[in-house]
């Protein structure tokens, strides 16, 4: 029976039969925020999201729960096209650990048609996974917008590099994996996107440093530059 027949009570409940308290503790290690978890794995949500289909209002109610399965969930099965802005605000603002801010900017909201305006407003904001799911915008739509523009995704890199000297982990990490997917696009923006990492590794931090040597190591690579050229 998929989750489209269901009311939110009874998609809960199927969260709860799957759920297994190692798991969350293995997702512990993992820096994984093991609050209001049930520690049901990714490859069982999407086989519960592709069970549903898109239903909005679904989405909205497992969003509502607080769970953190549940909003992975209400990602995947959510609707861009009913997405709002509103929407993706209040979101963003509860984010609270870097799986769920990833799979839900992966997922929905680099579907949007706010995604662009979006990663921009955020990526500038104080909370840490509000400020993290900017940067994770940014990667997902150079990876997957093929439509878009070598200016408009080179764009992302002022705010890349004005924002590569955050110390807080989840922030520098997501900032080196902009970087990384802006670079790894084509020849012209890896040239650009190590350009900016260069300047990034004369800031005065320890987290720019990190973030330009992670980023130079795989754009300077013989393996990247070899599939780039081929392209």
């Amino acid at each position: 029976m998929g989750l489209e027949t269901l009311n939110i009570d009874d998609a809960m409940r199927r969260l709860e039969d799957l759920k297994d308290p190692e798991t969350v503790a293995g997702m512990a290690r993992y820096g994984i925020n093991a609050e209001n978890t049930l520690g049901v794995s990714i490859p069982k949500l999407r086989k519960l999201a592709r069970d549903a289909g898109k239903d909005h209002g679904l989405a909205l109610a497992l969003w509502d729960t607080g769970i953190h399965e549940a909003r992975i969930l209400a990602g995947m099965v959510d609707d861009p096209g009913a997405v709002t802005e509103e929407q993706m605000d209040t979101w963003a603002a509860d984010f609270n650990s870097w799986d769920v801010c990833d799979q839900v900017c992966m997922n929905l909201f680099w579907l949007t048609p706010y995604a662009y305006d979006k990663c921009y407003e955020w990526c500038s904001a104080e909370p840490e996974f509000t400020k993290r799911a900017g940067f994770a915008l940014m990667a997902r739509l150079a990876w997957s917008d093929k439509e878009a523009s070598d200016e408009k995704i080179a764009g992302f890199l002022a705010p890349i590099e004005r924002e590569a000297s955050d110390e807080r982990n989840y922030v520098k990490k997501a900032v080196n994996w902009a970087l990384r997917q802006v670079g790894k696009r084509n020849l012209n923006l890896n040239g650009l996107a190590v350009g900016c990492a260069k300047r990034i590794a004369e800031m005065d931090s320890k987290a720019s440093r990190w973030v330009a040597a992670d980023a130079l190591k795989e754009l300077q690579s013989v393996a990247v530059r070899r599939r780039l050229k081929s392209e």
